[in-house]
């Protein structure tokens, strides 16, 4: 076990561009909350939050400066709404979301997840009460994210829930047109959805979790591109991969210090850590860019698939040797709009939605923040989720899709969101309809492998 000043010194030895503690996310069960009135259920949620999150971000900042680590986000997930709200008698959940987004503002954290409901096998009427209020809720409140879990290994697909997330993506983009459709940059839709994800916006508290818990996630792409620049420059694929698991196992390391030190200060139990290498639109923060440094001349072309699925499985061989609580997603993110090597090979041609579908089945999400034309039928953006949900139900990994269909926006146009959610060009979309196919509804089966009793 390494001291925390083999830690600091770690830290100090790499050449960390861009190396920080993406988020500090604190979960926070609500099933204490559910109450018949549906007034009494939000100010319980309010209160609850306010006062379990109400020293996070000064605990976050006091580490930060203590450590001189960048902690850059302190978030909040919360149990998903629809198992909590189906106690109250409402049709209208959207002063749930309301509750959740004074609740993130009287703490002062970045965002809160959980406007969420878990639907692979069935909808109950307080799912479906969830997913009709998610346009509204996008729309009116600012710092709330929602997700839906449409499929799982074990379930199979809800094909009706894909239609109508098909629906409500669309609806979101509608009402937040004037944003260039950024409703949507805070829905994700999940297969095999992990219950302790510390990310936004696909991050709940799941109904397994307990009352509350600290989960980090930390990442650090320019680390692991700058190493592989200095250590394995020309080298064989196997010196790639063992630099990459000892960066990852060192990067590690920091987040699960920061975990322990934010679960000790704050009084309430560690979770996990999720090594995650998410990017940002900043140069030297990109996971594009660790994939050309590989040999490719520009992230899409092929072979990128085969470079993506050598650095996931490094990152996640070093992240398991570095803690006993790794989860999450952990692995690496391929976010459009938020990597400036993806922003810029997606403008260049070189990298396509097919493409980028052959590269979610070896890294750790799906589809994410893909921008297309604003004129893209719901039947296929439904279809778009239902592949990649077959993908993970298949592969018996996490899958999602956080696409934006931007209002007035059509193939060489280009969407900006700014700061972490940076700049998306509008990418093409099979001009051939999928609506027969998801008119059909139902529920594809969970496959063979899910037998595993």
């Amino acid at each position: 076990m390494l001291s925390r000043n083999d830690i600091l010194e770690t830290i100090r030895m790499i050449d960390q561009q861009h190396l920080d503690i993406r988020t500090i996310t604190m979960g926070i069960s609500l099933f204490s909350c559910a109450d018949s009135s549906a007034e009494r259920a939000c100010e319980k949620i309010y209160d609850k939050i306010s006062r379990y999150a109400e020293h996070l971000v000064a605990t976050g900042e006091e580490i930060e400066r203590e450590f001189g680590i960048p902690i850059v986000n302190k978030r909040v997930s919360v149990t998903p709404i629809a198992l909590v709200a189906a106690a109250s008698e409402t049709e209208d959940y959207v002063p749930f979301a309301a509750a959740l987004d004074a609740a993130a503002k009287s703490t002062g954290v970045n965002f809160i997840g959980g406007f969420s409901a878990l639907v692979q096998k069935g909808m109950t009427e307080a799912d479906r009460k969830l997913i009709a209020a998610i346009p509204e809720a996008l729309a009116t409140t600012e710092l709330v994210c929602s997700s839906v879990n449409v499929g799982s290994t074990k379930a199979g697909i809800n094909m009706d829930a894909v239609a109508l997330m098909g629906q409500t993506i669309k609806r979101t983009a509608e009402l937040t047109a004037a944003h260039g459709g950024f409703g949507c940059a805070k829905l994700v839709v999940f297969c095999n959805a992990v219950e302790d994800n510390p990310f936004m916006a696909g991050a709940f508290h799941g109904p397994g979790e307990g009352d509350c818990c600290i989960n980090v996630g930390i990442s650090g792409p320019g680390v692991v591109k700058r190493a592989l620049e200095n250590e394995a420059k020309g080298q064989p694929f196997d010196v790639v991969a063992e630099t990459i698991k000892r960066t990852a196992f060192k990067i590690t390391r920091v987040g699960q210090l920061i975990a322990r030190e934010a679960s000790a200060r704050l009084n309430v139990p560690f979770g996990i850590v999720d090594l995650s290498l998410a990017p940002t639109p900043a140069m030297g923060d990109s996971v594009a860019h660790i994939l050309e440094e590989m040999g490719l001349e520009v992230c899409g072309c092929h072979g990128t698939t085969a470079a993506l699925a050598l650095l996931n499985d490094a990152v996640k061989k070093g992240g398991v040797m570095a803690s006993s609580h790794v989860g999450g997603l952990s692995g690496a993110f391929i976010p459009v709009s938020e990597d400036i090597g993806m922003i810029n090979a997606a403008a260049r041609g070189a990298l396509s939605l097919e493409k980028l579908e052959a590269m979610t089945c070896v890294c750790s999400v799906g589809l994410d923040m893909i921008a297309v034309p604003g004129d893209t039928p719901a039947s296929t953006i439904a279809a778009i989720i239902a592949d990649e949900a077959a993908i993970g139900m298949v592969n018996s990994k996490t899958t999602a899709v956080r696409i934006i269909p931007a209002p007035g926006k059509t193939v060489g146009d280009e969407v900006e969101f700014g700061g972490l959610f940076g700049r998306a060009p509008i990418m093409r979309v099979s001009p051939y309809s999928a609506e027969a196919f998801i008119a059909r509804g139902g529920r594809i089966p969970a496959p063979l492998q899910s037998l595993k009793n």
